[in-house]
């Protein structure tokens, strides 16, 4: 299983016939299928998956697109997510900034 979010792109117009109320990741993109957000509904989140996206894609009107996960370890997930993006791009998603969920850093592995 590869560690990033390989699904392809879904339209924001999909939104309602592909999503329903289930826990998981979700990633957003610019008409340049570039990352800009990367989010997730939990436990906690009315409507799951489905309201989280539409919120989302309401508040980002560069979002053009997302794509998504299910997964009940949706915290873990997107934190892996997240340090993902910060390895490959050194920066986290344009629209996640003030988001402090850490680094993968291979020459801090076993520094306490």
């Amino acid at each position: 299983m590869a560690i990033s979010l390989e699904k392809p792109w879904i339209s924001s117009d999909r939104l309602n016939e592909v999503l329903a109320g289930h826990m998981g990741v979700f990633q957003l993109a610019n008409d340049n299928d570039q990352t800009i957000f990367i989010g997730f509904a939990g436990g906690k989140s009315p409507g799951g998956l489905k309201h989280e996206v539409a919120e989302m894609l309401a508040t980002f009107p560069d979002a053009e697109s997302f794509r998504y996960e299910i997964t009940t370890s949706y915290w873990s997930r997107f934190k892996e997510l997240m340090a993902l993006h910060w390895a490959e791009h050194k920066s986290y998603p344009q629209l996640n900034d003030r988001t402090q969920v850490g680094r993968i850093s291979p020459t801090a592995a076993g520094v306490y």
